[in-house]
């Protein structure tokens, strides 16, 4: 058979300032036919796990495209409409079957649901076409992403470190399908509820129980998959939110009752889904205290990995306030400030007006720039190769970047954005990481996947930026309502 692999990639934070224009997924990691498949095989994607079981049954593939770009802003029409373009072309060519790996929280220009809108052009064209789809665990899902595909899946792990599993798992029921060994329906609901990111690591309550009570669908004969969708709670869109789908083989009763099940349980602990912090005077004072390390602090209200601007510098600028040692920073993105240093050169002092270059209307905040006087450490061109657990073999660039020493401070500054979820971003730029008393990261939860067992402590840090887990920063316009909780019900 003619098997269509391609991927597209977008978290979309309505409230970001940053622009999401075709030059973005191109530059991170974009690739178009053969190169496509030169970029994932033999990585740990979805679309490396759907190249290995379709060649392995002996299938011949097409890869029109693999992009993905880190989040941001609305993407813009064209990227959408070219990389739509791409896969919509090789299925009007033809094709037997799709196996997708898709986000599943794209907001573009000229859609609020960029992935159902994708999969109901492609329907649109091949009505019969199977179609089966691996999606993040922050995917908001919609009744067209369902409607328009025979199967789907999304990760169970927050940070994303089963992506080949589940591209695997959801690939096998595609071939069984085409096969005719499976009959695959499929059952979905939403709660109503907008949990946050900062509450859904797998390893954390109450995620850690609810994919738990999923594992236990898939071990009963005839579910051949069950996910819980978190959801991404800053795509201001309908159908923002959290989600269960479990698809099962021919057995609508089955899959209705775990879909049930699953939704229950997850609007039953609604209120944990709900993150609490501290000034954050008190947090980086509390770290200060703590004699050994590393000690991450997590600047998680300007995490790019959410559509952060990358360049707030509050927390920064609170840990140099407070004179804490040993400290390696990743990452502050701020391609002026690596230029200056390119021209200054390694071994050399240097002041800078370091990051603030983004003003962020949305959250009510203007971009200030944090003056520093430090030498000049390192310069690179960016690029390394991920080690793993998560986006494994993968290549990615920061860009150009550069290593500035203010004090006991090493600050890592890049050309591109980049979430620091692999040891990489340190290691590519000569500082060794477990040997810092403190790892300030912009991020979240992802950080876990390269620095999870390096960190003897963690303390979030509650900054400014558009990836605030304050709700009441954010205006929200476009999801449902009522929602939990932005309104306090008590009732589905």
């Amino acid at each position: 058979m003619r098997i269509l692999v391609a991927m597209m990639k977008h978290e979309t934070n309505t409230f970001s300032p940053v622009r999401t224009d075709l030059d973005r997924f191109m530059a991170w990691g974009g690739h178009l036919g053969e190169a496509a498949y030169n970029a994932y095989k033999d990585t740990g994607m979805p679309f490396g796990a759907y190249l290995d079981l379709a060649e392995a049954n002996g299938h011949e593939v097409v890869t029109p495209i693999a992009a993905e770009a880190m989040p941001s802003g609305k993407v813009e029409a064209n990227a959408y409409e070219f990389m739509t373009d791409k896969i919509l072309e090789e299925v009007r060519v033809g094709v037997d079957a799709a196996l997708l790996d898709l986000h599943g929280a794209m907001v573009s220009e000229v859609t609020d649901d960029g992935e159902g809108t994708l999969l109901e052009a492609i329907r649109a064209i091949a009505p019969d076409l199977p179609i089966a789809v691996t999606y993040d665990l922050h995917t908001n899902l919609t009744q067209k992403m369902v409607d328009n595909c025979t199967c789907l899946i999304g990760y169970k792990t927050y940070p994303h470190i089963d992506m080949y599993e589940v591209g695997k798992q959801i690939g096998q029921v595609m071939l069984d399908t085409l096969d005719g060994k499976v009959v695959p329906v499929m059952a979905w609901g939403q709660a109503p509820l907008l949990a946050q990111t900062l509450r859904m690591g797998h390893d954390d309550e109450p995620m850690k129980g609810l994919i738990t009570l999923a594992r236990e669908a898939e071990a009963e004969p005839g579910i051949l998959a069950a996910t819980v969708f978190g959801g991404f709670p800053l795509a201001d869109f309908h159908d923002a939110g959290s989600s269960v789908c479990v698809v099962a083989d021919g057995d609508n009763l089955r899959a209705d009752y775990w879909r049930d099940r699953l939704v229950e349980e997850m609007w039953r602990h609604r209120e944990q889904f709900v993150y609490s912090g501290e000034p954050l005077e008190e947090a980086v004072a509390r770290a200060k205290e703590i004699p050994d390390g590393p000690v991450l602090l997590l600047d998680h209200a300007d995490n790019v990995g959410s559509g952060g601007t990358q360049d707030v510098m509050t927390v920064i600028e609170e840990v140099l306030r407070q004179e804490l040692e040993d400290v390696a920073v990743a990452a502050v993105y701020d391609p002026a400030a690596v230029a200056t240093m390119q021209k200054v050169g390694i071994g050399n002092n240097v002041t800078l007006k370091l990051g603030g270059k983004t003003d962020m209307p949305s959250v009510g905040l203007c971009g200030r720039p944090l003056e520093v006087t430090g030498s000049v450490k390192a310069l690179t061109n960016g690029e390394w190769v991920v080690r793993g657990p998560m986006y494994t073999g993968v290549k990615v660039s920061m860009g150009y970047s550069a290593v500035l020493e203010v004090g006991k401070v090493e600050i890592v500054i890049t050309s591109r954005h980049h979430e620091p979820w692999d040891l990489g971003v340190f290691t590519s730029v000569g500082i060794q990481p477990e040997y810092k008393r403190y790892l300030l990261l912009k991020s979240r939860i992802h950080y876990r996947a390269g620095f999870g067992g390096l960190g003897k402590h963690t303390i979030t840090c509650d900054g400014h930026g558009v990836t605030t887990s304050d709700n009441t920063l954010l205006d929200f316009q476009n999801v449902r309502r009522p929602i939990y909780p932005l309104d306090k019900i008590n009732e589905p």
